[in-house]
């Protein structure tokens, strides 16, 4: 199994970003997909779901109705759109399906 995040990026208050993950080794269709994020010196908290349809099942309070969850099935890929970015966004976004998780991806809102 292989999750390999992208997107990340130095990204300015207010701004967007889109974040994807590849994923492969596993049957991609079948199954929800999440992504997480972890701040410095903060436990890692889940951001969004998405099901394996393509509804999303959950968004933290944070993010909802900034961030959105989408997966796109013939391509393995499950993104996140962020919106009207914060400082506080700023974390390592991951990948995640099971138990297992990509490298991340690091996000940086700042001036």
């Amino acid at each position: 199994v292989q999750l390999v995040e992208s997107g990340g990026g130095l990204v300015q208050p207010g701004g967007s970003l889109r974040l994807s993950c590849a994923a492969s080794g596993f049957a991609f269709r079948n199954y929800a997909m999440s992504w997480y994020r972890q701040a410095p010196g903060k436990e890692r908290e889940l951001v969004a779901q998405i099901n394996r349809a393509g509804v999303s099942i959950d968004y933290a309070a944070s993010v909802r109705g900034r961030f959105t969850i989408s997966r796109d099935n013939a391509k393995n890929t499950v993104y996140l759109q962020m919106n009207s970015l914060k400082p506080e966004d700023t974390a390592i976004y991951y990948c995640n399906w099971m138990n297992y998780w990509g490298k991340g991806t690091l996000v940086t809102v700042s001036s």
